[in-house]
């Protein structure tokens, strides 16, 4: 039990605030001290190699446990009852808990944070978005469908975005003063909207997903109707993200990592000089067809905005390759555990570099990984010379093997050496 008798020291006692920022500012120091080593000099240089298509010692190896942070990371392990000083401890422990785990998780001696916004209308498109949950915390839930009629449509809202410099300020001072000079804040525009141009998710929160499959058959004209006021809204949040003025280019995490996109020595930074990820998992049983028609169209103009793109998540994306990889600044691809990995290999292997997801069931259910490790070599013969990254995503327990993780990471590298 590796990580379970690693993080026992976790649990640490605090009795007063003070004891809370004190904890949160060891925690930052930690973090930072390892941001400055030799390994992460190599982290780096193995995320930016590989989308870069460059040669590199071997590819990333990174996982987001997700669900299963209850697990790793359970309450009690958690001491600062302030709410912000716990986010931070949070955040801190769970960097910590993966250098544990021995992935590629890069790290940076800054404590990031979203600027403040005000929208308008309040939930956006004019109806709240609500799901229901048809059992235990975790488990299954549904949409309830707020678009229910066609004259529905009529009441949709496009959304607009306003930042508020001063909120914003003082949310960066609050930071600031309890870090105390641990480690610096940043206010990072783009950091929490990089997928904005997942438009299907909302999409099908609004109408539900039988209906929104229906009406690309029935009343087209709905979706469409649909999918503009979606693109709309997009593009008025991504106007107000340039104009406050606090965009940096998001090139130097897991996944999401790269050389600069553009030449620009004066840093005045848009978005094009940042990623932008998008999918297409609500539009997975769609055909080539209606998957362009109805979403990629929508979405290839939010695409333009950007330098540099990533595309795809749990998706079955082998027929829809072709348009795809149209997509204007495509740099990343995502091959699913759904995705027929020789077609991608095939399609775009010398085009972009390769997000290769795992199947978390294939990794967490086992007793062990020995099947694992006979179809991971397989599959790395099928990459072979393609620039790739290995990701695990979509966990959502460890299914009591607290350390498969960390046996995940060392089982990769190995076939990876």
């Amino acid at each position: 039990m590796y990580l379970r008798e690693k993080f026992a020291s976790l649990n640490v006692a605090v009795h007063t605030e003070n004891d809370e920022i004190a904890l949160v500012r060891d925690l930052a120091t930690e973090v930072a001290d390892w941001s400055r080593t030799a390994e992460m000099t190599a982290i780096r240089d193995r995320w930016v190699g590989v989308t870069e298509m460059r040669p590199v010692d071997r590819p990333p190896v990174w996982c987001n446990p997700v669900g299963c942070w209850s697990e790793l990371l359970p309450p009690e392990l958690l001491a600062c009852r302030n709410p912000e000083l716990r986010e931070m401890e949070e955040y801190f422990k769970k960097l910590l808990i993966k250098r544990a785990i021995g992935d590629d998780t890069w790290v940076h001696p800054r404590y990031d944070i979203a600027p403040v916004f005000e929208v308008e209308p309040a939930n956006r498109w004019g109806f709240d978005i609500q799901v229901e949950k048809l059992g235990e915390e975790g488990s299954a839930w549904r949409y309830l469908p707020a678009l229910k009629e066609a004259a529905d449509f009529d009441r949709l809202t496009i959304p607009r975005y306003r930042f508020d410099p001063a909120a914003t300020a003082r949310r960066k001072e609050r930071y600031e003063a309890l870090l105390g000079g641990a480690m610096p804040v940043r206010v990072n525009a783009l950091g929490a909207y990089f997928s904005v141009a997942t438009i299907c998710v909302e999409a099908a929160m609004l109408r539900g997903m039988e209906p929104l499959m229906m009406d690309m058959i029935s009343e087209p004209e709905l979706v469409h109707r649909l999918m503009t006021v979606m693109m709309r809204g997009v593009m008025n949040q991504l106007d107000a993200l340039e104009a406050s003025g606090l965009l940096f280019p998001n090139i130097d995490s897991a996944m999401l990592s790269s050389d600069p996109l553009r030449a620009n020595p004066e840093k005045k930074y848009t978005l094009k000089d940042c990623w932008i990820h998008g999918n297409s998992q609500e539009f997975d049983q769609v055909s080539p067809q209606m998957f362009e028609e109805f979403l990629l169209n929508y979405q290839k103009p939010i695409f333009e905005r950007f330098g540099a793109v990533c595309y795809g998540c749990c998706e079955n994306l082998t027929r829809k390759l072709d348009a795809v990889l149209e997509i204007p600044n495509l740099k990343l691809l995502t091959c699913s555990a759904w995705t027929d990995l020789d077609t991608l290999v095939d399609k775009a292997g010398k085009r972009c570099c390769i997000m290769w997801r795992h199947k978390a069931s294939d990794v967490v259910c086992p007793h062990d990984l020995k099947d694992f490790e006979k179809q991971l070599k397989s599959h790395v013969a099928t990459l072979g010379d393609a620039s790739f990254q290995v990701v695990l995503r979509e966990l959502q327990t460890l299914m009591d093997h607290p350390d498969r993780l960390r046996e995940w990471t060392d089982c990769c590298k190995a076939a990876l050496a």
